[in-house]
Order: C-alpha cells, then structure tokens, then sequence
C-alpha cells in the first residue's frame, strides 16, 4: 500500500487570507476507501521551494495530490516548479488545448492555452467545472485550488487511475482513563505498540488549568479495521482496569 500525500499552494494560505479546506476534504475522499493520508505539507507561491519538495517525493513511491498553483498568473508556479523538479520541458499539450477551445472559443488565445502548458508526458484530469484540466505526471496528480473543482478532480483521479486501492475501513475506538499520567503509563502503551504493531495507540492528556487543578485524565484511541480495533481497546480497558484505573 503505498503512502499517499498532499502538497497544498499558496501564499493567501500562509498569510492567514484563505483558510485552507483541502486538508480535511482530501482525509474524507480517502476514507471512502479506507485509506488515510500520510503526509500533507504547505508551501508558499515559490518555484524553487516548490521544485525542491516535489523533487523528494519523485523519489518515493508515494501518491501525491497537489492542490493550487496551477493557473497562469504570475503566482502560479507549480507547473513550472514540477517541470523543474522532473526534468523535463513545458510543452502545450494538445488535448487540453481542444479542451480549452471547447469552452471559450477563440477566447482561449492567446492567455488561457498558458494553462495547459504542462510538464513533457502529463495526462490529463478532467475538470467538471469549466473544462480547464489538471494534470498527472506519474504518480503525482495536480488540480486546481478551487474546492468545486478540486474534490471532484481527486475522485476521478482515485476512480480511473486507482480503481483498485482500497483497505480495510479504519475505525477509532476511544475512552477516557481518569487519574492517569502517561510518564507512568508509558511500559503499558509501548506493551500494547508491540502486541498490536498493525494498529495506531493515540495518548491525549486533557488540558490541566492551573487555576483549577482536576484530576489528570489520558484519551486513548486505538485506529484500525473495526474487529482488530475493538479487540485492542478491550485488552488495553482489561490492563488498565487491573491496574486500578477507572474508565469512562
């Protein structure tokens, strides 16, 4: 099963202008197949720091989903950056160019076929919206930064390039230990990390007000297939239990 990841564009994110919703969309779109992301990194309107990030992931097998910076204002460099990163020339490419012609006319020249200049070898990836693509190069899958037309794109991309990529639904089974500090819980979850290695142990102290100090309490959460998940959860609840600790 391969990593799959996200590089989200753009300045107006970093600066505060645009609160990002890709992130959690992109986690939702996964999870309609049981996958789950595995890393996701934002990046400014930058070629260079662009280029130097999609040239670490062109050397893993990962999925990668780049939202943004694909259009043809000065901002936009992540056609650009991507070319460089692979080593390869922009070209226009001829289907996007029919494509373009399809919507506006003659009013796709002599701006908007910037466009689809696209690094050498991409596919396209149909855009539902206005007919303006994206683009594949391998395994990295660039659509714009507009959600309507994003989602949509990333679904595509999982339908006809990914038909068969599926895992088993993750579930999350979580309960409150009351009383409990993870310094002296630590033997019990490095315990249940080498007796369940194929599951994810998540430890969330609740925040402690100094004002109003209350008895410390740990969330656990075990994620995983449901039946593998619930199995887990229930042999950590037995050996905290033993341990003298009240659940909830």
């Amino acid at each position: 099963m391969p990593a799959i990841g996200a590089y989200i564009i753009g300045d107006e994110i970093l600066s505060g202008r645009r609160q990002d919703k890709h992130l959690t969309a992109l986690i939702d779109i996964l999870s309609e197949r049981g996958l789950q992301l595995g890393w996701c990194q934002y990046l400014g309107d930058d070629r260079e720091q662009q280029a130097a990030a999609y040239a670490r992931s062109l050397q893993t097998d990962d999925i990668v989903f780049s939202f943004g910076g694909i259009g043809a204002t000065p901002d936009d460099q992540s056609r650009q950056a991507f070319a460089l990163a692979a080593g390869v020339p922009l070209l226009q490419h001829p289907e996007g160019i029919r494509e373009l012609e399809a919507q506006f006319g003659a009013e796709a020249w002599p701006n908007r076929v910037r466009m689809v200049e696209f690094p050498q070898g991409a596919r396209l990836i149909p855009n539902p919206v206005n007919r303006v693509p994206g683009f594949s190069w391998q395994h990295h899958h660039f659509v714009p930064g507009f959600p309507n037309m994003a989602w949509p794109m990333v679904r595509w991309v999982l339908a006809q390039v990914y038909p068969d990529l599926h895992a088993p639904r993750q579930q999350t089974r979580s309960f409150l230990c009351h009383d409990a500090r993870e310094s002296v819980l630590l033997p019990l979850m490095e315990q249940f990390v080498a007796h369940y290695p194929a599951l994810r142990l998540s430890s969330l102290p609740h925040s402690i007000d100094p004002q109003q100090p209350k008895p410390p309490v740990i969330e656990f959460g075990v994620t995983g297939p449901a039946a593998e998940a619930d199995t887990a959860c229930e042999w950590l609840k037995a050996a905290l239990r033993a341990d003298g600790y009240h659940l909830s």
